[in-house]
């Protein structure tokens, strides 16, 4: 669980240090690496949907083990944009730049990919801390 906890922190916090500054830099992107951006609404969909993904990343770090189903969209959120990047670069359609950051996305991808298989390992612990395979589960209001 503690590896979780750290990948999904991590990508997390780095998400929102590196995607978080782009919704003051369209211009300078569009002067940087031409041409202008067209579609503005594009951009900022990308960048604040991006963002609401980091938060996620934040929640599930929390509780790997209780939301360890949320680690399946993570992945899909994650892979396709790395790979994406990673055959354009190849073709010669992107910049460097941008296959650091596929690279980097790739690494979390794995990272999600393993913490999704450890913490299948752990036992579920309920709302009540009983472990998954007990009979009983005793409400708190009937404990009293």
């Amino acid at each position: 669980m503690k590896f979780a906890q750290w990948a999904f922190r991590i990508a997390g916090i780095y998400g929102l240090l590196v995607i978080t500054p782009m919704i003051f830099l369209e211009e300078r992107i569009g002067l940087d690496f031409p041409p202008p951006i067209n579609h503005p609404e594009y951009y900022y969909g990308f960048v604040l949907v991006t963002i609401a993904w980091q938060f996620l990343f934040l929640v599930l770090s929390r509780d790997p083990v209780r939301y360890r189903l949320m680690m399946l969209p993570a992945i899909v959120e994650k892979l396709p944009f790395a790979l994406t990047i990673i055959w354009l670069y190849l073709q010669g359609r992107v910049h460097a730049m941008m296959l650091g950051g596929g690279v980097i996305d790739l690494l979390l991808g794995i990272l999600f990919i393993v913490s999704f298989v450890k913490t299948k390992e752990e036992p579920q612990q309920h709302r009540y801390g009983e472990n998954e395979g007990s009979t009983h589960r005793a409400h708190p209001s009937k404990t009293m």
